[in-house]
């Protein structure tokens, strides 16, 4: 019998906000030394306790003299003091100023006695004495008592309130607390993070892992830890916990005794292994299973007891995130990083929301609430709204997590959203810069050279075919395309080169594959691109030839070849699959081939191009990329297999 536990009653998002707000995050208070307070917090109003300067002090280079004595000096008739000494920075004065007299001062010296104000070394001219007769100083200007003297306490005075508690500490305050002498500073406490990462299939990145048996390098430990960091707390990481009910409580148990807030993620769906929630309700309390929110629906909220031995007693706040990078990160920003914030005494950060226009017609209508990750892209007119896309690869993607600038919060009833629908983008943070060019199409080796040469490019490699539909809709500003094209765009040719396509096998070619014929007549496992692929058209092509040489239907050819249907997205996956012995011919360039000592059988050259959006010619994004393409030689240079293409053309 299952003993799976299901999400049906999901609660809204407002209660779980409620929920984690009902925890209990905050840390202790803490002493920190005056070298580590960047960034903290401070916990309690600091007063001066002295003087800010502590003495009465030369604001500039000059002269201290009494005011009194230089009153009616001018330029045409200076007043002559006699010169007594000297006042450097940091010194005692050993000089007192008599009736008539003046001492050389440096900014920032202490004001001898008898001195209550300072003139400007640019004020005063030296007479020169007589012999054994003493110096004097041409005053050429009045002053009044205090000009130029910064007097005791003038920054600020003891007893005065110098900082209040929550004052976020950078450089300016450090240099306010340094004046006042402080040693160390009493801050909030960081709340201590502790995550945890569910599943038997997780390795840790930097181990080896091993994809026969399903192995993962662990996305969500060292993404969360770094929100955590972002949020104003401490994260702590912790071993894996397998799916085996000991070792996650143990592991949970453990992370509560020493942590403000545990936080897993994976381990929160509806199935047998997923045992978490079986945990927490056991050793705590469990306050939400499952939000109606998407991504995010399987989220724990609740609390973890603590040992009889650990150091403090109670409970530990509990939420387990999704085990999907961009779920999980997406859950993180919106409920829990605000609790963190608030912990730590960090503001909430600024408002960085943008307005735009949906650039394609999104269907939804599942009836959650969705948080949908977008990218934004300028209008070449600054007046327009820019344009918003969904970057929606499933949770489990972790290139979403960099494709998009930030999420659109789509209602539970909202059935799609429409092209030129207006909608709020929540970028993920005020430093969002959205990409000076938006790319999509083919990918390919010459192509990531030539991206490194713009400033802010991004480019979904999606294949020629759905590069050509998406560009024909107007979206990008260029679409890149390989091998035969099928369907006619309107576009700006910008230029392009070509490459080698053929055949991929092992090294030495142990199988003697000689062409596209083994493919057909011989018992050879075979790996294929996706049919959007610039190589699968070339392919589809050449094989439409032998099917016409061999007097044969393309469909009944193609189905003898074992794997045909066997696809992958990108130009180094077959010729890896075919290395790593998962397949005895792979379709492929000749540079990879190369790249990872295979053998190569050419089949022919492809033309790559790189057509422009009519609609986008201008932008700074299409001027970079045509000037990088003005060095293509350089781009392809080393590259086995590439040549420049001929002249521009528009289609």
């Amino acid at each position: 019998m299952s003993d799976r536990r299901e999400f049906r009653d999901l609660d809204d998002p407002a209660e779980a906000r409620r929920a984690i707000g009902s925890l209990d995050l905050e840390p202790a208070h803490e002493s920190v030394p005056l070298e580590e307070a960047d960034g903290r917090v401070l916990a309690e109003r600091i007063d001066a306790d002295l003087d800010v300067p502590g003495f009465d002090r030369a604001s500039m280079d000059g002269y201290a003299v009494r005011a009194r004595d230089t009153f009616g000096a001018d330029e045409a008739d200076p007043i002559e003091l006699d010169l007594i000494g000297a006042v450097h920075a940091g010194a005692e004065p050993d000089v007192e100023l008599e009736a008539g007299s003046c001492a050389e001062i440096s900014t920032g010296a202490v004001m001898p006695p008898g001195a209550d104000a300072v003139v400007m070394v640019e004020r005063t001219d030296e007479i020169d004495p007589g012999d054994g007769e003493t110096k004097r100083i041409a005053i050429r200007t009045s002053v009044a008592p205090g000009d130029n003297v910064m007097v005791a306490g003038a920054d600020i005075a003891a007893g005065q309130r110098a900082l209040g508690p929550n004052t976020r500490l950078t450089p300016r305050e450090i240099g306010l607390l340094s004046a006042l002498g402080h040693e160390t500073v009493p801050v909030r406490g960081r709340p201590r993070i502790g995550i945890v990462s569910t599943g038997d299939e997780l390795v840790r990145p930097g181990e080896e892992i091993d994809s026969d048996r399903g192995q993962i390098y662990d996305v969500n430990s060292t993404t969360i830890a770094a929100a955590v960091e972002e949020a104003g707390g401490e994260p702590i990481l912790y071993p894996h916990a397998g799916d085996d009910y000991a070792e996650m409580q143990r592991l949970l148990v453990r992370a509560a005794d020493e942590c403000d807030l545990v936080l897993s993620s994976g381990s929160t769906s509806a199935s047998a292994v997923d045992v978490i929630y079986q945990v927490i309700e056991d050793r705590g309390e469990l306050l939400v299973h499952g939000v109606s929110v998407k991504p995010g629906k399987p989220m724990l909220v609740g609390r973890i007891d603590r040992s009889a031995d650990a150091d403090r007693a109670g409970k530990s706040a509990y939420v387990g995130l999704p085990g999907y990078p961009v779920s999980a990160l997406t859950i993180f920003r919106t409920f829990v990083a605000p609790a963190i914030r608030e912990a730590a005494g960090h503001p909430e950060p600024r408002t960085a929301t943008i307005d735009g226009e949906m650039a394609v017609r999104e269907r939804y209508g599942e009836g959650r609430l969705r948080l949908m990750p977008v990218g934004v892209l300028e209008r070449p007119e600054a007046s327009d709204p820019p344009l918003v896309y969904p970057v929606d690869k499933g949770s489990g993607a972790t290139t979403s997590l960099v494709e998009a600038d930030g999420v659109v919060a789509v209602d539970p009833d909202t059935e799609y959203l429409d092209t030129g629908e207006r909608v709020e983008v929540q970028l993920f943070s005020s430093e969002v810069r959205p990409p000076t060019l938006l790319g999509v199409g083919e990918d390919d080796p010459a192509l990531n050279r030539l991206l490194d040469r713009l400033d802010r490019p991004r480019y979904l490699p999606v294949g020629s075919r759905e590069g050509l539909r998406r560009l024909r809709g107007g979206l990008p500003d260029v679409a890149v395309t390989a091998g035969p094209v099928d369907r006619n765009v309107e576009s700006v040719g910008l230029g392009g080169w070509t490459r080698e396509w053929g055949l991929v096998v092992p090294a030495g070619n142990p199988a003697g594959v000689s062409g596209l014929a083994d493919l057909v007549d011989r018992d050879l496992r075979f790996l294929n691109r996706d049919r959007n692929s610039g190589l699968r058209g070339s392919l589809e092509a050449a094989l439409d030839g032998l099917a016409t040489e061999r007097g044969l239907e393309s469909g009944d050819l193609v189905a003898s070849i074992d794997g045909y249907e066997w696809t992958v997205r990108a130009f180094e996956s077959p010729p890896r699959r075919v290395k790593a012995g998962d397949a005895d011919v792979g379709i492929g360039l000749r540079s990879t081939a190369e790249t990872l000592d295979l053998a190569f059988l050419p089949l022919g050259k492809q033309d790559v191009r790189i057509r422009a959006n009519p609609e986008r010619t201008g932008t700074e994004g299409i001027e970079e990329i045509e000037q990088a393409l003005a060095a293509i030689d350089l781009v392809l240079e080393d590259l086995p297999g590439f040549e420049p293409a001929g002249e521009n053309e528009s289609t």
